[in-house]
């Protein structure tokens, strides 16, 4: 909020173009308007996939064939890519980081924004009061978060599942219940700072911090899961690893055009068929 007050920004940016806008306002020395994890390839694909969705790719065709070169899919990397290649809001070393680095750079006042799903407790640990940072939805290209195009996040995590041949059935299931349950759920998004999958659990008061409540509104109106493919956690490790090499391109002052995200796209989903 400091750096965005010194920049004499109002309030959090509704769009891409205002985030840009806001960014090169904030970016001058060593202040930067944005942050990212060009090193960590889970983190590549949330953000890709989420501008992916807004210019209308999915990355997997209805019959789970990978479709990585599609028009939407080069526009969506491009443009993320771009934030530090052609707008310069993002520092280059970010195309580096893997470690949440950049929270660690926003606690401290180097950097400006971060595109994040659950990070209060990583801030509070850094010394940062509720008072000093806000949340606010992910931009769109205009107009509110929603369906479709509008989509501003994406669903994944880590999920829980029983083998039909376990050796322990009852036993499996009786755990599944357990994890899943409103009280344990309660316990462990408290510890993450996360919002729970139970909706019941949602309304206990813990879960009302105002952070919180911009993921659960986005959670529940304006986000998409991830690919239902098999190959998913392939999809990740390709993709990801795309999107790291064009962020050392550009770190590196190399060009990065539609043509070289196309060729790192098309080496991701060669991979794929394989």
């Amino acid at each position: 909020k400091k750096m965005f007050a010194e920049a004499g920004i109002d309030g959090p940016p509704a769009t891409w173009d205002d985030l840009v806008a806001a960014g090169k306002k904030i970016s001058k020395g060593d202040k930067w308007g944005l942050g990212a994890e060009g090193g960590n390839l889970s983190n590549n694909i949330h953000q890709t996939f989420v501008l992916g969705q807004q210019h209308g790719a999915d990355f997997f065709d209805k019959d789970g064939k990978a479709t990585f070169t599609s028009d939407g899919a080069v526009a969506a990397v491009k443009q993320y890519i771009d934030f530090m290649a052609k707008d310069k809001i993002i520092a280059p070393g970010n195309a580096e980081y893997a470690q949440n680095q950049s929270l660690t750079d926003f606690a401290k006042g180097k950097t400006a924004m971060v595109l994040w799903q659950a990070a209060a407790s990583t801030f509070a640990a850094q010394g940062m009061k509720p008072e000093d940072w806000g949340a606010a939805p992910v931009p769109v290209p205009a107009g509110a978060p929603g369906a479709g195009k509008q989509v501003n996040s994406m669903v994944a995590g880590i999920n829980i599942a029983v083998f039909k041949n376990t050796k322990n059935i009852d036993g499996a299931k009786k755990f599944v219940k357990f994890m899943t349950s409103d009280e344990e759920q309660k316990h462990l998004n408290k510890t993450y700072g996360s919002i729970p999958p139970v909706k019941e659990a949602q309304a206990d008061a813990a879960f009302g911090a105002p952070d919180l409540k911009v993921l659960r509104d986005t959670l529940s109106t304006s986000a998409a899961p991830l690919p239902q493919v098999p190959n998913e956690s392939q999809f990740e490790t390709a993709v990801g690893t795309a999107v790291k090499e064009l962020w050392a391109d550009a770190a590196a002052g190399r060009p990065v055009t539609e043509e070289s995200v196309k060729a790192r796209l098309e080496k991701a989903q060669q991979t794929m068929q394989q």
